[in-house]
């Protein structure tokens, strides 16, 4: 009985003719009626389609503007900044911070007053680094984070700063991030075996002594002919023997 019931259901299925699909072949007047359809809704859209598509020119427009007068804020910044750069190297701080008169407007101004320009960015540099030498550590870990460089030592540089400063407010365990950000931002013969020595320092200073031991290690092993290695090995020496460890 079963069987009779699959057989019907495949005969039906058999004498099933496929779907047709029907090739629509518009008339003149049914083709006309669409166009005059399309016609209508430009008429109700056209406000909104060309406001959108002003809205993108004007937006091409306004950043092209923006990138134009960008350069040229910058190209007056670079000026005032140059004369900031020779205070700072004359090591007159006060007068490469807050500048004198309108024509030596100081890094705190450049900051300010050209924001989003390169020369902002490395005024903030400049702003940190003289913070620091100021002892005013919250201010300088500020303007330091205001600024980035995509010259790696450079970098690298900032992050070790960001770390003097966490460590002169005995924030040990933030000292020890920007440390170990700066020797691994981009490792090298020349810069990296300092940083680790601060880092082992920090470490130290945290009460983190194995890891310390372990950063000192990796200055005798990875950088042998640095001048911090003698200082490396007489810490960790000296961390072992505290320690007991070997």
């Amino acid at each position: 009985m079963a069987d009779t019931k699959q057989q019907k259901a495949a005969e039906v299925i058999n004498q099933t003719p496929p779907p047709v699909v029907e090739e629509q072949n518009l008339s003149a007047s049914e083709l006309g009626d669409s166009m005059s359809n399309l016609g209508d809704a430009w008429k109700k859209y056209q406000n909104i389609i060309v406001g959108i598509l002003a809205a993108a020119i004007l937006l091409g427009a306004g950043f092209s503007y923006f990138q134009y007068d960008k350069t040229e804020k910058d190209k007056e910044a670079q000026e005032f900044l140059f004369k900031s750069v020779y205070a700072f190297e004359a090591d007159s701080l006060d007068k490469a911070l807050k500048g004198k008169g309108t024509k030596e407007p100081g890094f705190l101004s450049i900051a300010e007053e050209y924001a989003g320009t390169p020369s902002a960015n490395q005024a903030h540099f400049y702003i940190g680094y003289i913070y620091l030498k100021k002892g005013k550590f919250a201010e300088a870990i500020e303007s330091f984070n205001n600024f980035s460089s995509s010259d790696l030592l450079v970098q690298a540089r900032a992050y070790c700063l960001i770390g003097d400063a966490h460590l002169e407010q005995k924030n040990y365990a933030d000292a020890e991030k920007f440390y170990s950000k700066a020797a691994d931002y981009y490792p090298n013969e020349r810069f990296t075996p300092a940083y680790l020595m601060k880092l082992g320092l920090a470490q130290e200073l945290n009460n983190n002594l194995s890891e310390a031991i372990g950063t000192y290690d990796r200055i005798i092993t990875k950088y042998p002919n640095a001048s911090d290695v003698m200082e490396a090995k007489k810490a960790k020496a000296k961390l072992e023997a505290a320690t007991g460890a070997e």
